[in-house]
């Protein structure tokens, strides 16, 4: 089989070894489509996704469409794509995309589907404490995920893994599944097996109103949803009248207080009581501040034992 012409569709940086691994494998990419440039930041500086910088890089043409219902397949038409392929492009594509390539569209997603279909999976992974997620790719159709599965690889979850240590480790599996991918595909040992609905699960988009901790649940509960939150929107409590940001947190088993009491507050960490057992932060970031180790936050405020958190 000759090699497709392929379309890639992505934003972010977990996108980007996807597109790398498809220049690294000599594939014909025939145009990068990513979404509008974006002003981020107090300074409000222009910002370019990262998959863009990539493409012009490597000298590929980019189309950045602001709307792409009844616009996008018209500008891919021209193209003649045998085969598009979408990392986090962050849009849904209508069916008349869907639907152009004969070769069809391959996504790869950030979970073992059918589970975590939807927006966030790498972080809802997190927040549910899950032990095990992965990477798929699949054939895209006109529902949520719910196309073919083509290939699937398994990566654990580890008692310290944050949405952004998985991000990145999942962005590198993904590129090397979807070179397996087009590797078999070239072989024609593709098998596309459909998902089992009954099986699946939903990601939902991030809420800012999630990162409230309310210290109430068990200690595991809120490690998962500090790491899950991690780098975006970020767990905090209340210190005072300011957010306290939380960061690398170990679920400390027997201890008991009323929740949101400081414990102890010294080099280790900060330990704060839960609903059940404790939770032993060990960076922290106040409003207005940088984030930093707690030893080095309490040589300028003190954090005496007794006081409540998140009140």
């Amino acid at each position: 089989m000759n090699k497709p012409r392929i379309v890639f569709m992505g934003t972010p940086d977990f996108a980007v070894p996807a597109l790398r691994v498809l220049l690294q494998r000599g594939e014909e990419v025939a145009a990068v489509v990513t979404q509008p440039d974006r002003r981020r930041g107090r300074g409000r500086k222009l910002s370019l996704p990262p998959v863009k910088e990539l493409a012009l890089e490597a000298g590929i043409s980019v189309l950045q469409p602001d709307k792409i219902k009844g616009v996008l397949a018209g500008l891919l038409r021209p193209l003649r794509p045998d085969l598009i392929i979408v990392a986090a492009y962050g849009r849904i594509l209508p069916e008349e995309v869907l639907e152009l390539p004969p070769l069809g569209c391959i996504n790869i997603h950030g979970s073992l589907l059918p589970r975590l279909r939807g927006a966030a999976p790498i972080q809802r992974a997190v927040l549910n404490g899950d032990t095990e997620t992965g990477v798929t790719t699949m054939l895209m159709a006109a529902g949520l995920d719910t196309g073919d599965i083509l290939l699937s690889a398994a990566l654990p979850i580890g008692a310290d893994d944050t949405s952004g240590t998985l991000f990145t480790a999942m962005a590198d599996l993904g590129a090397g599944l979807l070179s397996d991918t087009l590797d078999a595909l070239g072989a024609g040992t593709l098998t596309p097996r459909p998902q089992d609905d009954n099986l699946a699960t939903l990601a939902p988009p991030l809420l800012k109103e999630e990162a409230v901790i309310d210290w109430q649940r068990p200690a595991a509960a809120v490690s998962c949803q500090i790491r899950g939150l991690d780098p975006w929107p970020l767990a905090y409590t209340r210190l005072g009248d300011k957010r306290l940001r939380l960061f690398r947190p170990r679920v400390i088993e027997g201890q008991k207080a009323k929740p949101g009491t400081i414990i102890t507050a010294d080099k280790r960490g900060l330990l704060v009581a839960c609903g059940s057992d404790a939770l032993l932060i060990r960076e922290v970031q106040l409003d207005g501040g940088k984030r930093m180790p707690v030893a080095s936050f309490i040589q300028g405020r003190s954090l005496p034992a007794g006081e409540t958190l998140g009140v």
